[in-house]
């Protein structure tokens, strides 16, 4: 039997490892590997660090790793207070490790044994970190020792983002705002969901809120698959600002529509419901497949096509959204890993991208059409700087500017009549009521 077979042999009969050892190497594959956190947990995830796991023992792995990425610059920091000569060259996975044990001495509700001897017995398991067990423990003990120090520095929020994301946000919103933006994101996110209709009754059933947007906020988190008017298609998950896009663009009965980035499918589905003759595109058939297979869970219809929206011919629509690929640092809430897993750099890829669908859909619009351009980026080069270029390259399209009477908040929409949220918006006593992700969306309309 292959090493690696035995030493899976030998920690299956120890409760609780695996799920440990499956947590560690994930939070690997996020920080050094640039993993997304989802696709880790997908059933075709590749590596496949789940295998073997009951679904108790999943759960665990996602929560020590959530937790993790989330509080990742907090938890480094207590490390490097607590390795005073850092850690040994040749066992540098063991970071992740001690990593994944810090988040449960520290945040998570696990007593601090059975965390300090999980961590011991996983470094036993491998000849690289054999022989540093007595560094693991000595290194979580004093962790222990130690929590409420680490947790006061927490609350100053000084770990809360990477440094030059921390910078960017505070440069472009101010100091209080960068800082409120950081302390958002340490905490879970809301459940929103978009209704077909009556709000208000749905917000009863489904024990939320109705937001002022319209939307309905879950203050439960129960499986979303077992909640009522699900299988009945009454309703789909979506954030509240991810909401806003297909209501700006408005279509109406029978008019052409292109989304153009169109999976998972939520603003599909608003456009389909207003009766609008959608075509559904996006590069990624995978991607596809699960938007088909909402849409007929909603009893909705589009036309679904797979392409490159950069290079997409057809004939002039009336109205396009572009959802475009972004840097998604609005979303941090709900995806921990994208500050660790995004680099200064991959602003300026993604905003020549943004580039390309702009002036495609340009091309795609016909005379008197709309377009809305969104992104979940709380970066300027791919929101308000992306819409100046592009005003400035198209003189045939002016801004359609936003209106409160529209639906939406005042303090959303920016001094150009553009889209604005971040995610400290809406504060709430209760941290599942308050907040809404970081988007960016304006509303473009082309001469007759």
């Amino acid at each position: 039997m292959p090493a690696e077979a035995v030493r899976e042999a030998e920690a299956a009969k120890i409760p609780g490892l695996p799920a440990r050892l499956a947590a560690a190497n994930i939070i690997g594959d996020i920080v050094q590997g640039g993993h997304r956190l989802d696709e880790c947990f997908a059933p075709n995830a590749v590596p496949s660090r789940l295998s073997g796991l009951d679904a108790r023992d999943v759960s665990l792995t996602r929560s020590i790793v959530t937790v993790a990425v989330r509080r990742l610059g907090l938890i480094r920091h207590a490390l490097a207070e607590l390795l005073e000569k850092g850690l040994p060259r040749q066992a540098a996975r063991l970071e992740f490790s001690l990593i994944a044990a810090a988040a449960q001495i520290l945040f998570l509700d696990a007593a601090d044994h059975a965390a300090v001897d999980l961590a011991v017995r996983a470094a036993r398991l491998e000849p690289k970190t054999a022989g540093f067990s007595g560094l693991v423990n000595g290194v979580l003990r004093n962790l222990a020792r130690r929590r409420q120090e680490f947790l006061d520095v927490a609350a100053s929020g000084e770990y809360d983002a990477p440094p030059w994301l921390a910078q960017r946000w505070r440069k472009h919103y101010g100091e209080d705002a960068g800082r409120a933006i950081a302390a958002m994101h340490m905490l879970e996110p809301p459940l929103d969901v978009s209704v077909k209709d009556d709000p208000e009754g749905w917000a009863e059933r489904l024990d939320g809120v109705v937001l002022p947007t319209g939307s309905v906020r879950l203050r439960s988190h129960a499986p979303i698959s077992e909640l009522p008017g699900y299988e009945d298609g009454e309703w789909w998950v979506q954030d509240a600002a991810a909401a806003l896009p297909a209501r700006l663009l408005a279509p109406k009965p029978d008019e052409r529509v292109l989304d153009m980035c169109a999976a998972p499918g939520g603003k599909t589905a608003q456009m389909a419901l207003a009766r609008a003759q959608v075509v559904a595109l996006d590069r990624s058939a995978e991607r596809l497949k699960l938007l088909a297979a909402n849409l007929a869970r909603l009893q909705l219809h589009a036309e679904v096509a797979v392409g490159d929206a950069a290079a997409y011919q057809a004939q002039p629509f009336d109205a396009i959204l572009i959802d475009a690929p972004c840097s998604a640092t609005g979303t941090i809430r709900r995806h921990p890993d994208v500050p660790w897993t995004k680099k200064p750099g991959d602003i300026e890829t993604l905003a020549s991208l943004q580039t390309k669908l702009l002036n495609r859909a340009a091309l795609l619009t016909r005379a008197g059409g709309r377009i809305v351009y969104c992104t979940c980026s709380l970066e300027p080069e791919e929101g308000e700087q992306q819409i100046a270029a592009f005003l400035r390259r198209n003189p045939d399209f002016r801004r359609m500017p936003i209106d409160p009477s529209e639906g939406v908040p005042e303090a959303f929409i920016n001094r150009d009549g553009d889209l604005r949220t971040l995610p400290h918006y809406w504060p709430n006593e209760d941290p599942r009521l308050a907040g809404i992700d970081g988007f960016f969306a304006a509303r473009l309309l082309r001469s007759a």
